[in-house]
């Protein structure tokens, strides 16, 4: 996602980062890109001996809290509000005394006893479970068990700090506190699990490099839109050639599609991501063609035990959040709960 601040009172900052995922329940949200299953095929599916069930899965972004003041310290963070159930654990005398409390007291606490129970139960959660954090982009791989994780509340960017209830806050749990700003990339293109068991297939993701390509492939391998068609570009995983297709409306990039095709020359995905009705989404920069390795957004491949290949990063979403999505037809997307209030 795209690497940008907000300040919310000009002392505490919101960043969202890629990707985190919980093993708690919810709705599947709607997303702003439409997908089409072409012709029957399997892919390579990472083998295991593990079974893991990834029925409630939940997928998370990783937030980065910190001051508006330069080079200051920050906090990591991962919000579960989305998936919450039943009463806010907020502890009453905040949201009743929070008039009386400096701006700084009220923007974070750490949830008492009481409080931390009540979150955990209400996203089926024991202190008993982990917190698996796959940094994929470098292959690091940490495990930090919940009953040493704090139990946090932060106020919502969004929120108007003199007016508040709980449902002004973010809750969660701190991952790390006190990082410095050079510490930022570590971050950047991580993925989380909560659970009692590592999903992570380690070492099966790469970024995605994409080079032009021949125009023709355009008529080859897309379905007729009726947008002008624009640059064609590809990239290659394993048996896997992905091909990505601009389509143009007054001269600018409106859609994206994106095909898979296998080494027997077979159609078996088709993606098309587009800023209609993205309420100001844009297009991330495709590595290899506007963006060097230190801003890949674009990753692929084997992240999840027993399941397909992936590929994420084509959208920056303002307003709503964006999906995980495999490479097979049978396979629906991850949405991303990434708690935005706009």
């Amino acid at each position: 996602m795209l690497k940008k601040i907000i300040k919310p009172q000009t002392v505490a900052a919101l960043l969202f980062l890629p990707l985190a995922i919980v093993s708690c329940k919810k709705e599947e949200k709607k997303t702003v890109t439409t997908e089409t299953h072409p012709a029957n095929d399997s892919v390579k599916t990472a083998k295991t001996e593990e079974k893991i069930d990834y029925t409630d899965f939940n997928i998370f972004s990783l937030s980065i809290i910190s001051s508006a003041e330069k080079d200051s310290d920050m906090d990591i963070f991962i919000s579960v509000s989305d998936i919450y159930k039943g009463e806010q654990p907020i502890p009453t005398e905040i949201v009743k005394n929070h008039k009386q409390m400096s701006y700084e007291e009220r923007q974070h606490f750490e949830l008492d006893a009481p409080s931390r129970k009540k979150l955990l139960n209400g996203i089926h959660l024991t202190e008993n479970d982990s917190l698996y954090i796959y940094e994929y982009g470098s292959n690091q791989l940490q495990k930090m068990p919940i009953r040493q994780l704090k139990a946090v509340a932060y106020l919502s960017p969004y929120t108007d700090s003199e007016d508040l209830d709980p449902d002004s806050y973010m809750m969660g749990f701190q991952v790390a506190t006190h990082q410095k700003t050079t510490e930022y990339d570590r971050y950047t293109n991580a993925i989380a699990y909560f659970g009692n068991t590592n999903p992570f297939v380690e070492n099966k993701m790469k970024a995605v490099k994409w080079q032009k390509a021949d125009a023709a492939l355009s008529k080859k391998y897309f379905t007729h839109s009726k947008l002008a068609p624009g640059k064609t570009y590809q990239a290659q995983y394993e048996n896997l050639t992905y091909y990505l297709q601009d389509y143009l409306e007054e001269g600018n990039i409106v859609d994206r599609t994106l095909v898979v095709i296998n080494d027997h020359k077979e159609k078996i995905a088709e993606k098309t991501y587009s800023l209609a009705g993205s309420d100001g989404g844009e297009f991330l920069p495709l590595y290899g063609i506007d963006a060097d390795e230190a801003n890949v957004f674009q990753y692929t491949g084997h992240l999840f035990k027993g399941k397909p290949p992936v590929i994420f990063g084509f959208m920056a979403q303002s307003f709503g959040c964006p999906s995980i999505s495999f490479l097979d037809q049978k396979e629906k997307d991850f949405p991303i709960n990434c708690d935005n209030r706009h």
